[in-house]
């Protein structure tokens, strides 16, 4: 064995966090500070370090998981997106070897699969596809490949508008004309009140987190979740919850707007001053997330946001059956 592999527990949390922060391609959801927000019990972790002459060389959250009569070792379904986070100096053999011992070492305690969905590749500090090579040459076949939308935030603050469509273009001058204005809140009691409402009246579902986990979450992170909403008058129209993943990536976690107030067009003031932030802050992307569910793609979702200039990157889920 080249490296020595060790389950987490809880006194780790600590090394755990900064390894991820160091990580070429660590976000904040793999950090155990933001798993810690779930409920004991909600899954059974079985989340691995790797350590080579001592050193923690990578780390993979990951959980117990039954699928029927299945038993498979998952990519920690606490979170959008997990596989390993790797030293951005992991080279190709290290790779080969780490994906092969992970391998050794879930059918040594039983699973009959591996199911990892790996960040995408803006999430990279130095752009690197070893894992992802090393994991098809092991066996690892695709099991979906979803498209997150995303912006490049790679163009002066001014040009903005002139990334947008021409209908987009509009609705920021309208949101404007009418007195639209969009500003940082702490109200998530009342965006919550207008996402729960939107999402029953569009798709008849709940939003992922109650309020008091969205709370938690923002008090786990408070510099790094941050809710932008627009106003007409003192009535939230609309707004967006960001997540400030690393220092590359800020995602739209949720986005909803009031549909008796639709007309103010809140949304795209919104992403426009979003949009403005970002590129201020020195980011490299706006991760819109995923358009897709189980590669079906909302086609109407997918023309809302390249409206903002967004195109599509895989978000990838890869599986090993071991038996």
């Amino acid at each position: 064995m080249k490296y020595t592999i060790v389950r987490f527990t809880p006194d780790d949390a600590g090394g755990w966090d900064e390894f991820v922060w160091s990580a070429n391609n660590g976000t904040l959801f793999q950090t155990r500070r933001f798993l810690s927000y779930h409920p004991e019990g909600r899954f059974v972790d079985h989340s691995l370090s790797f350590f080579s002459g001592g050193r923690r060389i990578a780390v993979l959250p990951a959980v117990d998981f039954h699928d029927g009569e299945r038993r498979i070792l998952l990519s920690h379904r606490g979170a959008s997106y997990g596989g390993f986070m790797v030293r951005d100096t992991l080279g190709i053999r290290e790779s080969f070897d780490l994906v092969e011992e992970t391998i050794a070492h879930a059918r040594a305690e039983g699973f009959d699969a591996i199911d990892l969905t790996p960040p995408p590749q803006i999430y990279f500090r130095r752009p690197s596809n070893y894992i992802d090579f090393a994991l098809v040459q092991n066996g690892f076949v695709y099991r979906k490949r979803e498209i997150s939308s995303v912006i490049p935030l790679d163009y002066p603050r001014e040009a903005i508008l002139s990334t947008f469509s021409e209908s987009s273009r509009r609705a920021v001058r309208r949101a404007r004309k009418q007195g639209v204005f969009v500003r940082e809140s702490d109200d998530y009691a009342g965006f919550y009140e207008i996402l729960k409402r939107n999402l029953r009246l569009r798709h008849n579902v709940h939003p992922t987190h109650t309020l008091e986990e969205l709370l938690q979450v923002r008090d786990l992170f408070p510099e790094r979740i941050r809710l932008f909403a627009a106003y007409h008058g003192e009535t939230m129209v609309a707004g967006v919850v960001m997540f400030i993943c690393n220092p590359r990536v800020v995602l739209a976690f949720y986005i909803s707007h009031n549909e008796e107030y639709q007309q103010y067009r809140g949304v795209n003031a919104l992403f426009h001053d979003i949009i403005d932030w970002g590129l201020s802050e020195g980011y490299g992307f706006l991760d819109f997330g995923i358009f897709t569910v189980n590669e079906d793609p909302n086609w109407g979702l997918a023309h809302f946001k390249e409206s903002f200039g967004a195109q599509g990157v895989f978000r990838d889920s890869l599986r090993l059956i071991l038996k």
